[in-house]
Protein backbone atom coordinates (compact mmCIF):
# COMPACT_ATOMS: atom_id res chain seq x y z
CA UNK A 1 0.00 0.00 0.00
CA UNK A 2 1.13 3.30 -0.87
CA UNK A 3 1.41 5.82 1.67
CA UNK A 4 -0.78 8.93 1.56
CA UNK A 5 1.09 12.60 1.75
CA UNK A 6 -0.81 16.32 1.95
CA UNK A 7 1.10 19.60 1.50
CA UNK A 8 1.40 21.25 4.81
CA UNK A 9 2.74 24.38 3.94
CA UNK A 10 3.48 25.45 0.52
CA UNK A 11 6.69 28.37 0.03
CA UNK A 12 4.74 31.33 0.38
CA UNK A 13 2.93 29.16 3.79
CA UNK A 14 6.76 29.01 4.55
CA UNK A 15 7.92 32.37 3.92
CA UNK A 16 5.41 33.51 5.81
CA UNK A 17 5.97 31.41 8.96
CA UNK A 18 9.86 32.31 8.79
CA UNK A 19 9.39 36.07 8.25
CA UNK A 20 6.87 35.93 11.28
CA UNK A 21 9.56 33.94 13.72
CA UNK A 22 12.06 36.26 12.29
CA UNK A 23 10.22 39.62 13.55
CA UNK A 24 8.93 37.47 17.44
CA UNK A 25 12.60 36.96 17.25
CA UNK A 26 13.06 40.69 17.29
CA UNK A 27 10.59 41.41 19.23
CA UNK A 28 11.09 38.77 22.16
CA UNK A 29 14.69 39.66 22.12
CA UNK A 30 14.83 43.79 22.13
CA UNK A 31 16.32 43.71 18.64
CA UNK A 32 18.97 41.37 17.18
CA UNK A 33 22.27 42.85 18.79
CA UNK A 34 23.63 39.81 21.09
CA UNK A 35 21.25 37.02 18.91
CA UNK A 36 22.90 34.44 16.93
CA UNK A 37 21.90 31.43 15.44
CA UNK A 38 22.67 27.51 15.22
CA UNK A 39 20.78 25.52 12.78
CA UNK A 40 20.66 21.30 13.97
CA UNK A 41 22.01 19.66 11.06
CA UNK A 42 21.05 18.74 8.64
CA UNK A 43 17.40 20.20 8.88
CA UNK A 44 17.54 23.15 11.00
CA UNK A 45 20.85 24.62 8.77
CA UNK A 46 19.09 26.18 5.82
CA UNK A 47 16.16 27.33 8.08
CA UNK A 48 18.86 29.22 10.47
CA UNK A 49 20.52 30.54 7.43
CA UNK A 50 16.93 32.12 6.34
CA UNK A 51 16.20 33.26 9.47
CA UNK A 52 19.95 35.17 10.16
CA UNK A 53 19.08 36.50 6.95
CA UNK A 54 15.99 38.04 7.75
CA UNK A 55 16.62 39.27 10.78
CA UNK A 56 19.96 40.94 9.27
CA UNK A 57 16.78 42.80 6.84
CA UNK A 58 14.82 43.91 9.73
CA UNK A 59 17.81 44.91 11.73
CA UNK A 60 19.47 46.38 9.92
CA UNK A 61 22.79 44.34 11.25
CA UNK A 62 24.84 41.20 10.38
CA UNK A 63 23.55 38.05 12.40
CA UNK A 64 26.27 35.13 13.45
CA UNK A 65 24.71 31.93 11.91
CA UNK A 66 26.26 28.42 12.35
CA UNK A 67 25.09 25.03 12.34
CA UNK A 68 25.76 21.72 14.42
CA UNK A 69 26.11 18.01 14.14
CA UNK A 70 24.70 16.58 17.37
CA UNK A 71 25.58 12.94 16.34
CA UNK A 72 27.46 12.04 19.45
CA UNK A 73 25.00 13.55 21.48
CA UNK A 74 22.10 11.69 20.55
CA UNK A 75 20.68 8.90 23.76
CA UNK A 76 20.60 6.97 21.40
CA UNK A 77 23.46 6.88 19.47
CA UNK A 78 24.62 3.24 20.86
CA UNK A 79 21.44 1.45 20.39
CA UNK A 80 21.44 0.92 17.09
CA UNK A 81 22.96 -1.45 14.59
CA UNK A 82 24.60 0.73 12.36
CA UNK A 83 27.44 3.05 13.10
CA UNK A 84 26.67 6.74 13.56
CA UNK A 85 27.67 8.89 10.94
CA UNK A 86 29.05 12.22 12.39
CA UNK A 87 29.18 15.53 10.00
CA UNK A 88 30.95 18.98 10.53
CA UNK A 89 29.80 21.42 13.23
CA UNK A 90 30.63 25.15 11.97
CA UNK A 91 30.13 27.85 14.31
CA UNK A 92 32.68 29.96 14.26
CA UNK A 93 31.66 32.84 16.53
CA UNK A 94 31.42 32.88 20.44
CA UNK A 95 28.14 31.90 22.40
CA UNK A 96 29.59 32.95 25.34
CA UNK A 97 27.10 35.47 26.67
CA UNK A 98 25.06 35.46 23.64
CA UNK A 99 21.64 34.35 23.20
CA UNK A 100 21.53 31.68 20.98
CA UNK A 101 18.35 30.57 19.21
CA UNK A 102 18.89 27.05 18.20
CA UNK A 103 16.85 26.15 14.96
CA UNK A 104 15.01 22.59 13.61
CA UNK A 105 13.07 21.65 11.20
CA UNK A 106 10.43 19.51 12.89
CA UNK A 107 10.11 19.18 16.82
CA UNK A 108 8.84 15.82 17.70
CA UNK A 109 9.80 13.86 21.04
CA UNK A 110 12.11 16.68 22.37
CA UNK A 111 15.14 14.25 22.14
CA UNK A 112 17.29 16.19 19.02
CA UNK A 113 16.72 19.75 21.02
CA UNK A 114 18.30 17.82 24.22
CA UNK A 115 21.23 16.72 22.60
CA UNK A 116 21.84 20.20 20.63
CA UNK A 117 21.72 22.01 24.11
CA UNK A 118 24.16 19.50 25.25
CA UNK A 119 26.29 19.90 22.27
CA UNK A 120 25.95 23.66 22.69
CA UNK A 121 27.00 23.77 26.34
CA UNK A 122 30.65 22.42 25.30
CA UNK A 123 30.72 25.38 23.26
CA UNK A 124 30.60 28.11 25.87
CA UNK A 125 28.03 29.51 28.19
CA UNK A 126 25.09 31.32 26.81
CA UNK A 127 23.25 34.35 28.09
CA UNK A 128 19.87 32.43 27.09
CA UNK A 129 18.74 29.58 24.95
CA UNK A 130 15.71 29.68 22.69
CA UNK A 131 14.30 27.66 20.23
CA UNK A 132 12.82 28.28 17.00
CA UNK A 133 11.42 25.51 14.62
CA UNK A 134 9.07 25.38 11.45
CA UNK A 135 6.85 22.86 12.50
CA UNK A 136 5.78 21.46 15.60
CA UNK A 137 4.04 18.24 15.78
CA UNK A 138 3.58 17.24 19.36
CA UNK A 139 4.32 13.41 20.91
CA UNK A 140 7.13 15.35 23.55
CA UNK A 141 8.77 12.87 25.62
CA UNK A 142 11.40 15.60 27.37
CA UNK A 143 9.75 18.76 28.98
CA UNK A 144 11.13 21.29 26.21
CA UNK A 145 9.01 23.56 24.50
CA UNK A 146 9.80 26.17 21.39
CA UNK A 147 9.65 29.68 22.14
CA UNK A 148 9.47 30.22 18.00
CA UNK A 149 6.55 27.59 15.62
CA UNK A 150 6.30 28.50 11.98
CA UNK A 151 3.04 25.93 12.48
CA UNK A 152 1.85 23.16 14.82
CA UNK A 153 0.71 19.89 12.85
CA UNK A 154 -1.41 16.88 15.25
CA UNK A 155 0.36 14.29 13.94
CA UNK A 156 -0.47 10.45 15.02
CA UNK A 157 3.02 8.78 16.19
CA UNK A 158 3.46 6.78 13.08
CA UNK A 159 3.20 9.78 10.56
CA UNK A 160 6.10 11.74 9.09
CA UNK A 161 6.88 15.16 8.56
CA UNK A 162 8.79 16.27 5.43
CA UNK A 163 10.13 19.40 5.24
CA UNK A 164 11.97 20.97 1.92
CA UNK A 165 13.55 24.17 2.02
CA UNK A 166 15.68 25.50 -0.19
CA UNK A 167 15.93 22.42 -1.89
CA UNK A 168 14.20 23.70 -5.01
CA UNK A 169 10.89 22.10 -3.27
CA UNK A 170 10.03 24.76 -0.61
CA UNK A 171 7.61 22.74 1.12
CA UNK A 172 6.12 21.02 4.20
CA UNK A 173 4.61 17.49 3.51
CA UNK A 174 2.88 15.34 6.06
CA UNK A 175 3.36 11.53 4.89
CA UNK A 176 0.38 9.43 6.84
CA UNK A 177 1.45 6.84 8.92
CA UNK A 178 0.59 2.80 7.54
CA UNK A 179 -2.11 2.78 10.51
CA UNK A 180 -3.72 5.52 9.89
CA UNK A 181 -6.13 6.68 6.75
CA UNK A 182 -5.83 9.98 5.26
CA UNK A 183 -8.39 12.35 6.91
CA UNK A 184 -10.62 14.71 4.62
Amino acid sequence: MTRQERQILDPAGIERALKRIAHEIVERNKGGGDVVLVGIRTGGEGIAQRLAALISEIENISVPCGYMDITMYRDDVFHTKTHPQVHKTAIDFNVEGKIVILVDDVIFTGRSVRAAMDALMDLGRPKRIQLAVLVDRGHRELPIRPEFVGRNIPTARSDLINVHVGEGKNQVVLVYGEDRKKEG
